[in-house]
């Protein structure tokens, strides 16, 4: 009797994880037609030896030979297509009853085409050591028993085997099948729009969606969601004027919104949350990455031209292999530089560059397959079916994986504007150049007196610094060139004793020790940010890993990146430590999705991560195309359909609405992975365009309380970028130009001026752009640093740049209020809107009917009206007191600190140099009491929720 229930006789999980056309009808029987016989038949033939139905006994070939109670056996391999069993699943003979006996269990055609090949094949029903052999041939191998799923090898250790999961858990593992419409809910909902369809299925019984919206509600929903601005009012007016039905009308609007250069910004955003876009690199030495820009600006550029995700996959992870001539593929991959990262002389370099490649495998397998992959860094996966085994496989697809600045010649569709600001750099650097002179100088001098005190001959080292002094002023590269220290190395070498010249820092005070460190150290953080205006990109490249064991300027490409350097060889690290080692492993992916790359993975130095990206890209795997989905939908509803967009694993929230992610997943591939596709068809739907407000509350509260249903659409509040975005259109100061080097808008002087410690001293101060057209650009474009965060912005839940923000949270604390209401940005605009109404209108009732249309995208009731009117005039006769001019910014500020090697205090000055051409916003002082008036109500409305949230 050959047992075919075993812990060792397994099958693949998935069915259609592999080709339908088995080349062995051996391995079809492993692959395919065991696991149907173990999930389809077994519940009722062998499943509980005790209940065994009409006899007939599934779990061994004789019985299944033997047949039931009839003695008829299930397979006729003479004439194959007479086996009672192929009839029985397909209710082709009326003497066999259809099984499985329930309708919903019935096979498909595709499995049942798998059947009669393997029937026809002659139905071997190989040993048990047979199937063990066939299933060790694929990584990925389970069995079903009782709905619970067993996973028996991939794993890197024993512990592995027989690892039980709860199917239903795996869900996000199980390919795509794009459900029909017919096939669900009554005749009366198959003709409505897909995504109603298949929310309506997941309705709560005796629940009614929320009607329409209205038109002006609609429109600026749509436009934030897809711009992250405020319509304009002319839109606004035509909108509602357009005598098309509401469907046809709102569908243009759409279309017009989609092709907006500002669409690219706002999906962006999202996706910037999701990669950890910084300007710097965080830790200790939070450096500026001066070109990070043009990675961030990659990624616009991606949306608004509606590139192909899978291809907007591929250029991420692997566009310098693809294409290493295309700087837009030299940017792409910015994308595996995007965590936080650090190598100094304080750190072990090993330990660095290990903290380097987990951050890569965690961020790719967040960003593009919903699965926090770090947990198996230590120890195979407690929850997933990830084994240590499949992260180091995967980690060893970076191995050669290196980092570095690499020459790239800019896009004639890059923004290149605002270039001529280097010279505040100039200046700062000038500033540097100039301490160390004269700190040269000085040592210069007092190695003199140190040779006349200590009696020492001074011939050696004057010849030393003499030589080296002339060859510098020959060549004009005096500037800021060590000649002490150079010549006390040079004297070293040469076999001086050490004593017989002066020591490094010969007579220095605390304040020189502090600043000749101040200088050479924002000498060093120079070099990151004059990076911002050259032509190199914040890439990657293919190589061997070379021996370094600082990082204190860009770096480049070696030339020998082929020859010197470390091959990686990547192993099992038991409990993630660099310096252990374990299992040998290659290049790969992970087991449990099945290998459906293109083209075998290679252990080559280059060509790695193409293969790889191939796979994560490939439209057969579900993750890929689940997850962005998934994440569209979020951006849409503020609320994914899978409760945890990077996590689809077992610990993560399952979908609300499974039918409505395979259906939006397999047509997102089906349009050729068009973002613009999929939200078309999101937005045109009823459920996008349902009221919030709900007819019955009580019963929505009731029957839905967790508000998963989407009968209504739930409000959302604007982030904090896109409130300041928002203030500034309404304004008319926002600078809407697209992409180019972070400007530096105004923040909360006190963040702005705070001493923050950057590679070994201070950094410099956060000083913004001179011109108000330059500081009022897109949130988007603000610099990001690590170290560093917008009070505004962190009060209103932006995220930290060091971890993947799946979701962004929107709190309700007080801060909120003190920053919107009492903040100086607010009433800059505030101010600003009201003289652009005052210049835009005639009377004081237009006026407020200009605010209303600018800031909630509607004129405003006579009760409002009434109200605004009265509040203005009462202010006004307040306003006795003409305003107090602002002061200029400061132009200098002083660093009070401690010198590290004396442990004494010392201060100095450090230079602002763009304030000195700070042009200010509108002051009160520029406009007349009346406007400075109407600015106190356009504060007010400014902090209403109308103007806070989407509805």
């Amino acid at each position: 009797m050959k047992p075919i229930i075993s812990a060792l006789l397994l099958a693949a999980l998935f069915l259609s994880r592999c080709d339908a056309d088995e080349p062995d009808p051996e391995v079809l029987f492993v692959r395919r037609v065991l696991p149907l016989v173990q999930q389809k038949c077994l519940p009722c033939h062998g499943g509980d030896a005790t209940k065994i139905s009409g006899g007939l006994d599934l779990r061994s070939e004789d019985s299944a030979l033997t047949g039931g109670d009839s003695g008829t056996s299930l397979i006729n391999r003479e004439q194959p297509d007479k086996s009672p069993l192929l009839l029985s699943v397909t209710s082709e003979h009326n003497d066999w009853s259809p099984m499985p006996p329930k309708e919903a269990d019935r096979l498909s055609a595709e499995q049942v085409t798998w059947l009669r090949t393997w029937i026809q094949g002659g139905a071997p029903w190989p040993s048990a050591e047979r199937v063990a052999e066939i299933a060790s041939k694929y990584r990925s191998v389970w069995s079903l028993e009782d709905g619970v799923t067993v996973m028996t090898s991939g794993g890197s250790s024993d512990d592995w085997t027989n690892r039980r999961y709860k199917t239903e858990d795996l869900w996000a593992y199980q390919s795509v099948r794009k459900p029909q419409v017919a096939e669900f809910g009554a005749a009366d909902i198959q003709d409505s729009h897909p995504v109603d369809t298949f929310v309506s299925l997941r309705m709560p019984k005796g629940l009614q969606p929320a009607s329409s919206a209205d038109r002006t509600t609609l429109i600026r929903r749509a436009t934030f969601d897809l711009t992250g601005l405020p319509p304009d009012p002319a839109d606004v007016v035509a909108f509602a004027n357009d005598s098309s039905s509401d469907s046809a009308a709102f569908a243009k609007v759409v279309d017009r919104l989609l092709a907006s250069p500002h669409y690219g910004e706002r999906m962006a955003q999202h996706w910037l949350d999701v990669v950890r876009y910084a300007d710097s690199s965080g830790f200790a030495n939070d450096y500026e990455r001066g070109n990070a820009w043009r990675y961030r600006d990659y990624v616009v550029r991606s949306f608004n031209d509606d590139k192909p995700y899978d291809q907007f996959v591929r250029e991420q992870i692997a566009g310098d292999e693809i294409s290493p001539d295309d700087p837009e593929m030299l940017s792409a991959v910015g994308f595996l530089r995007m965590g936080p990262w650090e190598l100094t002389g304080m750190e072990v370099a090993k330990i660095a560059r290990q903290r380097f490649l987990d951050d890569v495998v965690n961020s790719v397998g967040e960003t593009f397959l919903a699965h926090s992959l770090q947990c198996a860094r230590c120890h195979d996966h407690k929850f997933d079916p990830i084994p240590t085994r499949d992260y180091y496989s995967v980690q060893a697809v970076f191995a050669t994986t290196q980092l570095a600045e690499i020459p790239t010649a800019f896009l004639a569709t890059e923004n290149l504007a605002n270039f001529d600001e280097q010279r505040f750099l100039n200046s700062r650097r000038e500033e540097y150049v100039g301490v160390l002179n004269e700190i040269q100088e000085l040592l210069l001098s007092n190695a003199e007196k140190w040779f006349a005190d200590n009696g020492k001959d001074p011939s050696h080292w004057q010849q030393a610094v003499d030589k080296i002094r002339n060859a510098a002023d020959s060549d004009s590269q005096r500037k800021s060139q060590d000649i002490f220290g150079t010549a006390r190395r040079q004297l070293l070498n040469q076999g001086h004793p050490e004593d017989s010249f002066p020591p490094r820092f010969v007579g220095f005070t605390p304040e020189q020790f502090g600043m000749e460190r101040v200088a050479r150290k924002g000498l060093e953080r120079l070099r990151w940010e004059m990076e911002r205006y050259e032509p190199f990109a914040l890439s990657v490249y293919s190589g061997l890993t070379p021996n370094v064991t600082s990082v204190y300027a860009p770096v480049r490409v070696p030339a020998e990146r082929f020859t010197a350097g470390e091959l990686e060889s990547t192993c099992v690290l038991p409990g993630g430590d660099p310096f252990a080692k374990g299992e040998p492993v290659q290049p790969g992916v992970l087991s449990a999705l099945g290998d459906f790359a293109t083209t075998p993975l290679p252990g080559t130095i280059e060509g790695r991560r193409r293969p790889f990206a191939e796979w994560v890209a490939n439209s057969r795997n579900p993750l890929t195309s689940r997850s962005i989905v998934n994440r569209v939908w979020m951006w849409h509803f503020n609320q994914p359909i899978a409760g945890n967009p990077n996590n689809f694993g077992t610990t993560g929230k399952k979908p609300t609405h499974p039918e409505l992610l395979d259906w939006l997943a397999a047509t997102f591939v089906e349009q050729g992975w068009s973002f613009k596709s999929i939200h078309r068809i999101i937005m045109n739907s009823e459920t996008y365009r349902r009221s919030s407000d709900h007819p019955d509350p009580a019963m929505l509260a009731e029957r839905d309380p967790a508000l998963s249903s989407f009968a209504v659409f739930q409000p959302r509040r604007l982030s904090g970028e896109e409130l300041r975005d928002a203030m500034l259109s309404a304004t008319a100061e926002l600078n809407a130009t697209i992409g180019g080097i972070p400007n530096r808008p105004e923040i909360n002087p006190e963040a702005a001026l705070q001493p923050r410690q950057v590679m070994g001293t201070f950094a410099s101060a956060w000083i913004p752009n001179p011109l108000p057209q330059q500081r009022h650009r897109r949130s988007l474009y603000s610099l990001k640093l690590r170290g560093l965060t917008d009070p505004f912005l962190e009060v209103f839940n932006s995220p930290a740049p060091d971890f993947s923000c799946e979701r962004r949270e929107a709190s309700t604390v007080t801060p909120q209020v003190f920053s919107l209401f009492n903040g100086q940005p607010s009433h800059s605009r505030a101010l600003a809107l009201a003289a652009r109404v005052a210049s835009e209108t005639s009377s004081d009732e237009d006026a407020i009917q200009r605010c209303y249309s600018l800031i909630f995208s509607r004129p405003a009731s006579a009760e409002e009206l009434q109200r605004c009117l009265s509040h203005w005039n009462e202010i006004e006769s307040l306003l006795e007191t003409p305003p107090v001019k602002s002061e200029a910014p400061p132009r200098e500020i002083v660093r009070q600190a401690v010198e590290e090697n004396t442990g004494e205090k010392f201060s100095y000055r450090e230079t602002l140099h763009s304030n000195i051409e700070f042009v200010a916003d509108l002051q009160p002082s520029d406009v007349s009491r009346h406007i400075r008036a109407l600015a106190d109500v356009c504060l007010v409305l400014f902090n209403t929720n109308e103007f806070a949230y989407v509805y």
